[in-house]
């Protein structure tokens, strides 16, 4: 019994020694199959990073064949379009020059009147403004003038105030005469501007002849009577100087005032604002002596007043003068006037022309531009495309066609370079037709013309 339980247990241990052996064994083996699969994946990865590697550097060579070719193609085009440049440029500076020189003279002849009207229309302006400017110059110093001219009228009066003392008669005269000569120095013309004693029928058929009746623009009238009230105002004078006693000198006064007020009235009677035709409703009484007439408003200062209400405006030297003077520069405003609607006019006129002539030079513009359509159409047909008529004429010469004259090298070269290019780009794609290859040919040579033509006019 205890030999048996030896036994068993010498096997249990020899099993266990052989199950520890047998562990190891395939603790070893695992370990070696990890290892041999850790190698063949190192190995397909290297193969796979072989094989990307070497689809890259494809790739790679293949894109620089395709860049030296793209390249190699460009270099051409650029020496196709520099060719055709040249010749293009050559050839269409030479059509320019021939086409200047046949129009210059009839565009000249078109331009000469636009020019000559602008010059006279400038000029026109320049006189008129010039003019308007010296004239104002010319109303200033009318007023010191003015001044002047009221001094030496006050003086003149003085001296003449005992001459004209004995008749109504000689002081009516001298008051007329001294009313003419301001209009003479106001440089208004007798006969032009104003009249002096024209005749007038009245409602009841009498005759009525003013003084003065100064014309307006656009036929206005204003009628000036002169009345001269020196007697009385003289005996004033005397008496100031000569008299101590108020009452006289007053007395005077008095009636160197009454005689203004007759005279308004006198006027007011008259109506030769109702019997002048195209005449405001009141008329200018002029007093000839500055001194009277500052003198009686002084005395009474409702004098003037009341002669304005009876349609009677009173005037002295200085207001009439300035009066006078005002008319003056509406006269020459209105030739102004006159003279701008005649620069309106020929404005008009020159504007007509000058769309007459933008008219013209559009026609000349189309008819450029049928020109150079023409002439691109012709360029293509001569030297662009398959079978062009460069290629066409050289092969002739080439067979022995005898001729004393030859074709330039470089549209020679143009014209073959473009029919190489449309069949290296037929045989690129096989698949396309024929006869789109030839079109697309013809369009790339069309192009190549209209970069040559465009670039001379930029030039």
């Amino acid at each position: 019994m205890t030999t048996i339980h030896t036994v068993a247990v010498a096997a249990l241990i020899v099993l266990c020694v052989a199950l520890v052996v047998l562990w190891l064994r395939v603790r070893i083996a695992l370990a070696g199959s990890r290892a041999e699969v850790a190698n063949l994946r190192q190995t397909a990865e290297l193969d796979e990073s072989r094989r990307r590697e070497a689809a890259i550097a494809e790739d790679a060579r293949r894109r620089e064949a395709a860049e030296a070719e793209k390249h190699s193609r460009e270099q051409m085009q650029e020496a196709f379009r520099a060719e055709f440049q040249m010749l293009a440029a050559r050839i269409f500076e030479e059509r320019s020059t021939a086409f200047k020189a046949t129009n210059k003279e009839s565009i000249d002849q078109l331009l000469k009147p636009f020019r000559d009207n602008l010059v006279d229309f400038r000029k026109r302006v320049e006189d008129i403004y010039s003019e308007e400017n010296r004239q104002h110059g010319a109303l200033k110093s009318e007023l010191n003038h003015l001044l002047e001219l009221n001094r030496r009228i006050t003086e003149e009066t003085s001296n003449l105030t005992s001459a004209l003392k004995g008749s109504s008669k000689v002081q009516g005269d001298w008051g007329e005469m001294i009313l003419e000569r301001m209009l003479e120095a106001s440089n208004l013309q007798r006969g032009v501007h104003y009249f002096v004693q024209e005749n007038f029928k009245d409602e009841a058929g009498a005759n009525v002849r003013p003084d003065i009746v100064l014309t307006l623009p656009e036929g206005k009238r204003v009628v000036i009577d002169s009345k001269v009230s020196l007697t009385a105002w003289v005996d004033y004078t005397a008496a100031c100087s000569d008299s101590d006693d108020e009452a006289v000198r007053e007395g005077h006064l008095r009636r160197h005032v009454a005689s203004v007020r007759g005279h308004i009235a006198e006027l007011h009677a008259r109506n030769y604002q109702g019997t002048v035709a195209d005449s405001p409703d009141f008329v200018i009484m002029f007093v000839p002596g500055e001194p009277a007439f500052m003198s009686a408003l002084q005395a009474d200062s409702s004098l003037w007043a009341e002669g304005y209400n009876k349609r009677v405006i009173i005037s002295s030297p200085t207001n009439l003068f300035a009066l006078l003077r005002i008319v003056d520069d509406l006269w020459k405003r209105d030739n102004q006037s006159k003279h701008a609607l005649e620069i309106a006019r020929q404005g008009g006129a020159l504007y007509d022309k000058f769309v007459g002539f933008v008219s013209s030079l559009e026609d000349v513009g189309r008819g450029l531009d049928r020109a150079q359509k023409s002439y691109v159409d012709a360029f293509g047909q001569l030297s662009a495309g398959k079978g062009n008529l460069v290629g066409r004429a050289e092969r002739l010469r080439e067979m022995g066609v005898k001729a004393s004259k030859k074709l330039s090298s470089a549209l020679v070269d143009a014209s073959s370079d473009a029919a190489d290019s449309s069949a290296e780009n037929a045989s690129l794609d096989a698949s396309t037709e024929s006869g789109a290859a030839d079109a697309t040919s013809e369009s790339v040579s069309a192009d190549v013309t209209n970069d040559t033509l465009d670039n001379p006019i930029e030039n």
